[in-house]
Order: structure tokens, then sequence, then C-alpha cells
């Protein structure tokens, strides 16, 4: 029999948690209070940028894969999965890209496309698993296939208010349009409408007198099919973030990313982190949100539930309208033929193949980190953390106990997040058509309130996807300009940014390049 043998780093990485792996108990699934200090020793932030971290080049631990960086970088599956385990991952990546058709359809299993739809599969907007982009054009030039809109209104009586304050709903939608503009239809149904984007150019200047443009988008809507709007219609763009690395966000422990929530700043070091508060349709009660540009959702599953319905307008277990987002108003698309079978559970993915999805979501693999241990990452490095870009990017989390989930238990991962709320100011703040900061809520968030974006993999978005867009709405069309955009509690960070000579500028950006 072969005898496997660890790298040292490895096996010194396994003894340093070893008190923490020997105490391990299936029943247990957070990380033990005996083990806290130890983990927060490990997770501490560090202060010696002269040499990498041990581990670093491993963002998802003994999940991060280690191939050729091209195209499917973001396509592979946990390099800690079994054999057993890969098949399920590989049927689940068949229903994420699945093409739908609508019904009635042949293909009972693909049936119940729309009627109305912004995609006719998951992989059409999370384009090889990765990031998402705002059109290089308005419509007919180009369609939004990897953007969308979000819409909703104020709540404008006692009811919603009481939805809203129960965590019920995290917005009131449209009573036309619902809560997504769907800019696709099948045959013999009207798209609700297009979006229009329009620029305006913004210069930035750095203290040795560099200048960079910044475009500020105005977004409105054409071609309104089924009436008017609410005149309080809130809106929000949206594009489809990368999808590496979900199953261990998912796994870190609520309490670790409560330790980190400050909302009212008693620390007084100008960051406020706060959490959202969702509606778990499973579990019928209040969670901590996670997932979306708001954290709007607490888990994977629900995540691509509504997904699916709302994108797609495929039913789906925890969302089972098979109309989607058509509302009472649109009664023909509501009364049109679904793709409903009884050997799906009355539904048109059923629970079976939601349950593979979901794992193929949970294991996309995060690549390992890139030149780590080159002296302009590692200054780099240095001006990311003395800028306090950690304060919400925060570098290191140790995941809970997972005994059904091997993949994503128990393991030290550099997400560069804290998947917490805050406030990005008025530059980023949703807009109506108009250009006025509305202050669009979703749940706790308010319009200029986003999660923190996990960076791990964010230096191969081009490699992936081909482009540099980034932010929630791509408007930023590199790191830099990405950067500029940062305001409210990371106002001081660009401040300091802006006082950067253009060797430092270059540093900052290639640690960022090497996430």
């Amino acid at each position: 029999m072969q005898q496997t043998v660890l790298p040292l780093k490895l096996l010194a990485y396994f003894l340093t948690l070893a008190p923490l792996f020997f105490c391990f108990n299936s029943s247990i699934f957070a990380n033990t209070e005996s083990e806290a200090a130890r983990i927060a020793s490990i997770i501490k932030p560090t202060s010696d940028f002269s040499k990498a971290e041990a581990f670093e080049r491993r963002p998802a631990g003994a999940a991060t894969v280690f191939k050729f960086l091209n195209e499917n970088s973001f396509s592979h599956s946990s390099a800690n999965m079994s054999f057993e385990r890969e098949l399920d991952f590989k049927v689940g990546n068949g229903f994420f890209r699945r093409f739908w058709v609508s019904a009635p359809a042949s293909t009972k299993s693909a049936d119940g496309l729309g009627p109305l739809f912004n995609a006719r599969s998951c992989q059409s907007c999370h384009l090889k698993d990765g990031r998402g982009h705002a059109p290089s054009g308005n419509w007919p030039k180009d369609d939004a296939v990897s953007m969308f809109l979000r819409l909703s209104i104020p709540p404008i009586n006692e009811e919603q208010r009481d939805l809203i304050a129960k965590h019920r709903l995290n917005v009131i939608p449209d009573p036309t349009y619902g809560e997504q503009l769907q800019d696709l239809a099948i045959q013999g149904h009207h798209a609700e409408g297009k979006m229009w984007i329009e620029y305006q150019e913004i210069e930035h200047f750095f203290e040795d007198g560099s200048i960079v443009s910044l475009r500020k988008p105005t977004y409105s809507i054409l071609n309104w099919k089924y009436g008017k709007p609410h005149p309080q219609l809130l809106i929000s763009p949206r594009v489809a973030p990368p999808m590496i690395g979900l199953g261990l966000l998912e796994a870190v422990s609520q309490k670790d990313i409560l330790a980190n929530a400050d909302p009212e700043d008693t620390n007084n070091d100008g960051i406020s982190g706060k959490a959202n508060l969702v509606w778990d349709t499973q579990k019928q009660k209040v969670a901590l949100g996670r997932f979306g540009w708001k954290a709007g959702e607490p888990n994977i599953r629900q995540q691509s539930s509504k997904a699916f319905n709302a994108d797609i307008g495929i039913s789906a277990p925890l969302v089972k309208t098979p109309w989607g987002d058509c509302t009472p108003t649109q009664q023909k698309c509501r009364n049109a033929p679904n793709g409903n079978t009884a050997s799906q559970n009355n539904l048109e993915i059923s629970p079976e193949a939601m349950d593979k999805l979901v794992f193929y979501a949970q294991n996309l693999a995060v690549p390992a980190r890139r030149d780590i241990s080159e002296s302009k990452v590692l200054a780099g490095k240095k001006l990311f953390y003395d800028t306090n870009c950690v304060s919400c990017h925060r570098p290191k989390f140790v995941t809970k106990r997972f005994p059904e989930q091997p993949e994503q238990s128990f393991q030290l991962i550099w997400p560069y997040t804290d998947l917490l709320l805050h406030d990005m100011g008025e530059g980023l703040a949703d807009n109506r058509s108009e250009g006025l900061a509305d202050n669009r809520p979703e749940g706790l968030a308010s319009g200029s309130e986003w999660r923190t974006a996990p960076l791990w993999g964010i230096g191969l978005t081009e490699t992936v996807n081909g482009h540099t867009q980034f932010l929630h709405d791509g408007r930023a069309r590199n790191l830099l300009e990405a950067i500029l955009w940062h305001g409210g509690e990371a106002e001081l960070s660009k401040q300091n940014f802006l006082k950067f000579n253009p060797k430092e500028r270059s540093e900052l950006l290639a640690f960022l390049r090497s996430l």
C-alpha cells in the first residue's frame, strides 16, 4: 500500500491546530469555547510583512485547487472532495448549465421557462461560474444577460411595514412588475421593459497630480409593457457575483461573523459593520443574511431557489410559484402552461435536482494564491493593512465543523470579507432613474449599505471572464476605479490611497491581483 506523505508546511498546519482536531466531536457543529483562543491567534491579522504567512497560498484551506489558470479556473470542485461525491458535483453542474425551455415540451425535466425571465440558465448569468458584467451598450445593441434591475417600493401601509419589521420580507415588490425587471419573455408574451444606462465621467485626482476618470451610471427603464409602475418605484442594478467559495462562507459560524459587528461604532474607529436579518423560508425563522450584494439571503439553498424563480421563472422547492415573478396584474403570465409535474413534486425543478445544484454551488473551489512571496505583493499587502482595508475585508476565518459537509468543515480560509453590511457612501447608493439617491433599502440594509464583497479570486476575473468590471453594477472598469468608488466608512482609507505615489498604487494593485 502506498503511503501518503504530507508536505512539511501542511504537516505543520495540522500540528498547529492539533488540539482542535483531537477534540473533534461529530455532534458539534460550531467551534468550541475551549478552542476559541487558539482560533483567535490563528486568524489574528498579521503585523509581519517581510514574508508570506503560513498557508496563505491556500485561501480555501484543504479545498483550494491547484490547476492551470484559464477560463475554467472557477469551475473546479473542492480539492478535498472524495471520488464518490465528485459525481454529485458533476450532476449539479449539469443542472447549473441546463437551458430551460417553455412548457409544454417533450423534455419534461427541462420545461417551465418563464413566461417572463432574465436568463435561460444559471450559467448564462454566472459566466464560467464567475463575475457578470454591465452590457457593452444599451438595447438592442447588447442584452444585459448577466445584469438586471431589482425593483421595489417603500412600504405604504401598516401591513407592509410590519412584514419588513418582522423580517418576513426584505422589500415590498412593485404592484405591477414585482421584485425584478424581466427583460425577456417566451413566445406570445411581452418582456416587461428594457434597462437603459447613461454614464457620466467624473475625474478623481491623486495627490501627485495623476487623474483617474470614473464612470457614474444613471439607470432608467424603457418600453414598459404592462402599464406604469408605482410612482415611488425604486430600482437597483445587480451583476451576477462569482460562485467560488460559497460553501465555505456558509460554514463560517454566525458567532464569528457577529463578533466583528459594531453597528454603533462603539470603538470609534469609523467602521460600523452590521448584520442583515432575513427570513429563512425552510426553517421558518429569522436568520443572519450572508449572500447577495446586500446579504439578503441566509443560505445557498434559498439564494438558488429564488434565483431559479425570479431569473428563469422556474418553480423550486422553496419558491413554488410556476410563473416566477409575475404579479397578480399579469394574469396572462400566471395562466400560461407550466412545467410542474407529479414526478418532480409538482415543481419544475425537483427537490433532488435542487440538492445536487446546491451541492455544486457549495463546492465550486477557490484557486490557489499566486506570487504571495514577491516583494511587490508583500509591500502591497502592508499598504492594504496600513490603510485599514482589513477592518471590512477581514482576511481569515476558521469554519465551523460540518460533518455532513466535510469539504467545508473546520478549514482555515482567507476570503477577505466580514460578511457584514457597511455604509459605502452616497456615491454607491442605489439610485432612481433621475439619478437622485433614493436610499432603496433591502431588509436592514439601507441604499448605501453593502455586504463586504469577498476578494478571493478577484485577480483572476479577467482570466475567467475576459473583463475587469467590479462592484455591484460593474461601473468600475478596473480595480483602481473600484477602490476610488469607496466612500462612507471607507472614505478615510480611500483618502489615504489618493496620497499614494505611483509605486505604492502599483504595489497595492499587485497584492489585489494576487488574491
